[in-house]
């Protein structure tokens, strides 16, 4: 067990609970504070493997977000007009009623793929961001 502990309350949306309580099931967790922590891993693991990637990429973003959001779609077209410089190609499918999915195909520097991650990650209506770099140059 891991030394020094530390108690953190977090607020979740009821549903997203829910899914993630029948993940832990499903799994084997033996509690949310193990699966918390097996995710909270993962996630520093994979930002710390993409701050160590530099120089010129080719890969793919993908962006799931709630279009009923007031705002959103807008903010991700601009968002895509701020960075022309590196994406070659969009792609957007309607997942469901309110939900819809955009795929970015990205070539450039990975400074600059980043930055365009991290933003999209902050407007609201996104649910999930994900980059995938399929080549290095």
């Amino acid at each position: 067990m891991e030394e020094n502990i530390t108690r953190i309350g977090v607020s979740l949306p009821k549903n997203l609970l829910e899914e993630f309580d029948s993940i832990i099931r499903t799994r084997g967790y033996s509690s949310r504070s193990e699966a918390i922590r097996d995710a909270i891993r993962n996630y520093i693991m994979e930002y710390k493997w993409l701050e160590r990637e530099e120089g010129e990429i080719v890969g793919v973003v993908y962006i799931i977000y709630d279009h009923t959001v007031k705002g959103v779609s807008d903010a991700i077209i601009d968002l895509q007009h701020e960075f022309l410089d590196v994406i070659t190609t969009t792609m957007h499918i309607h997942l469901s009623k309110d939900y819809c999915l955009e795929i970015i195909l990205v070539k450039g520097d990975m400074k600059k793929v980043k930055t365009l991650v991290d933003k999209a990650t902050t407007i609201k209506g996104v649910m999930n961001v994900k980059l995938i770099t399929a080549v290095k140059g």
